[in-house]
């Protein structure tokens, strides 16, 4: 009877476990470069608002108007110069540029 118990705990750890392990797969390809931006590329950047650290998406509009170029338009200007600066400080290496009330990232292929 135990052996029946203690296989139905391993066979739910197991299942949580793979459910997770497959979780973070979906985000390491969504965050991989294939040479078209895309706005999920900036899903981990997380900005200090006010004392807050939020993520980018939840502090303005992203769009994506050409291939090879990422616009974040935030809701409040004042959060450009901080969205500028965490994007600048993160792993992947970009180099936004500022216009005045949005922030322009281009990709290169």
């Amino acid at each position: 009877m135990t052996t029946i118990a203690s296989s139905k705990d391993a066979m739910a750890q197991a299942r949580v476990r793979m459910e997770k392990a497959v979780e973070d797969f979906r985000k390491e390809l969504a965050g991989t470069r294939t040479g078209r931006a895309n706005v999920t590329l900036l899903d981990h950047i997380r900005v200090d608002y006010h004392g807050t650290s939020m993520p980018v998406n939840q502090l303005g509009t992203l769009s994506v108007p050409e291939p090879t170029l990422i616009v974040i338009s935030p809701w409040d200007p004042s959060a450009v110069p901080l969205i500028d600066k965490a994007i600048r400080t993160s792993d992947l290496g970009l180099n936004p540029r500022t216009t005045g009330k949005s922030s322009v990232c281009r990709f290169l292929p």
